[in-house]
């Protein structure tokens, strides 16, 4: 732990506001009601009905390209500005084939370095996290300062001046920062990514995730295109067959939002049964816990499973009002729901008032069949009676939630069981499965239904950035 001490739908819409009411192929989330304003729908794009080249998810020629044109030319989240408190402090950040230091300059600014020494090519620093007051190569010991500058070059005067004026500060790369999240992109001249996050920005601003720090933090490799991940976390489609578990407590029939850029949106209903499930009245386990953790005894609540959510919110929103919480900047299925968000190429946020899910899907180095899957949970503390993260997000006992330590990177790599939910275990089980059978010849590529509305629009993103930098 490193010390933090200095820093098929029925008539009545049974999800509530802003969710769609009926399956309509025109239109696939209708409103129902008058909708709170988080709720509202974004402007309808239509990514078309094409069927993308399966070659995507395991040609080693696509990849290459795919490295060039999208993920050299993008905004890449990073991580999180808690992990730099203060000046020297830095993290280290590795996608691809390439590793960045990302650290906290002496102005208080963040700067972005290619973790690679001028003189020789020495990866500078090897640890995930630290604090310098500058940085030695441990080749040569030449230093550099925090904003990247040669301050020595040992034994100078052997080398002459016409070397030397080659340049030898390290190399920067842009690096800003937005709801505390630190990004950074290999392209000088990409827009500033306050614009290119501006249809989502007022939403993410919400959650005050720049208040709120690191609790847990886990890798694992997973046998799989990076894309496959993406595709696995961008739809709930697959949650009946995949993960029969959650279908007592999570609705599967959403509203999908979609803005350019290759963002996008979908909220994942709480604390009550999907609508498929065969069990309305119940209050299961599952729904049991999502109703402690709104401060509600499940032994005396009188309702039905399908009223949970609704109950839930109600709970949540009288707890705020009663502690001072600021929940009336929410809609109530920001309460009860999780808001889950794509921002291409690699990174989705899971919000939710008390606690955020970071998720991110970096790509193998140089195997397009692997990519490491990456995971945080960001929490802030407040002292309030039953103010917690959700339950369901797994977080024990042990956990650190005061933010005086930075939890370690648990890492597992490939085949050795991820440990990290037996939701997403089922997940790291069946990629490799899906990912051997895009390499099939009988497979000519995805077909998306509606409910996959996010993936098509992540794809053609893809595709537009690709023939772009042709």
């Amino acid at each position: 732990m490193r010390d933090r001490s200095r820093i098929g739908f029925p008539e009545k819409n049974p999800i509530g506001e802003g969710y769609l009411m009926k399956l309509d192929f025109d239109d696939w989330n209708i409103h129902v009601g008058t909708p709170h304003p988080f709720n509202g729908r974004a402007p309808k794009i239509d990514n078309g009905t094409g069927r993308p080249d399966p070659r995507r998810y395991y040609d080693r020629e696509f990849m290459r390209e795919e490295w060039e044109k999208v993920f050299c030319k993008s905004w890449l989240l990073a991580g999180h500005i808690s992990d730099i408190p203060e000046a020297g402090d830095f993290f280290r950040f590795d996608i691809g084939p390439e590793s960045f230091i990302i650290v906290r300059g002496e102005d208080g600014g963040v700067k972005a370095h290619y973790n690679v020494c001028p003189h020789r090519g020495s990866q500078l620093v090897t640890t995930d996290f630290g604090s310098v007051d500058q940085f030695t190569c441990p080749f040569h010991s030449w230093k550099f300062d925090l904003e990247g500058k040669n301050v020595a070059v040992t034994d100078e005067e052997t080398f002459r001046p016409e070397v030397l004026c080659h340049g030898h500060d390290l190399s920067s790369v842009r690096c800003e920062v937005a709801c505390g999240l630190v990004f950074i992109s290999m392209d000088a001249d990409i827009e500033p990514l306050k614009e290119w996050l501006a249809p989502i920005l007022p939403q993410l601003e919400l959650y005050d995730m720049d208040k709120m720090y690191v609790v847990q933090h886990r890798r694992s490799d997973w046998g799989a295109n990076w894309k496959g991940g993406v595709d696995a976390f961008a739809e709930i489609y697959h949650l009946h067959a995949v993960h029969p578990q959650t279908q007592c407590l999570m609705d599967d029939r959403t509203q999908i939002d979609l803005w350019p850029g290759g963002l996008s949106r979908q909220f994942v209903p709480f604390a009550q049964p999907a609508e498929r499930y065969h069990d309305q009245e119940t209050v299961n386990p599952g729904i049991q816990l999502m109703l402690r953790d709104a401060g509600i005894d499940p032994e005396t609540y009188q309702g039905t499973a399908a009223e949970t959510r609704e109950a839930v919110q109600k709970a949540k929103r009288k707890r705020s009002d009663e502690l001072g919480l600021g929940y009336e900047k929410f809609s109530d299925s920001q309460l009860s729901d999780s808001v889950v968000y794509s921002l291409f190429p690699n990174a989705q946020i899971g919000c939710h008032p008390e606690a955020i899910f970071l998720h991110r899907f970096i790509p193998h180095e140089s195997d397009p069949n692997q990519f490491t899957y990456d995971t945080c949970i960001l929490y802030r503390h407040v002292d309030a009676p039953g103010y917690r993260a959700p339950a369901w997000m797994g977080l024990s006992d042990e956990t650190d939630l005061s933010g005086k330590t930075r939890p370690e990177i648990v890492h597992t790599g490939l085949g050795e069981p991820p440990g990290l939910g037996e939701v997403l275990d089922q997940d790291s089980d069946l990629l490799p499965i899906v990912q051997q059978g895009a390499k099939s010849r009988g497979f000519r590529g995805p077909l998306w239904s509606e409910q996959e509305g996010r993936l098509r629009h992540f794809h053609g993103e893809l595709d537009r950035r690709m023939e772009k930098g042709s």
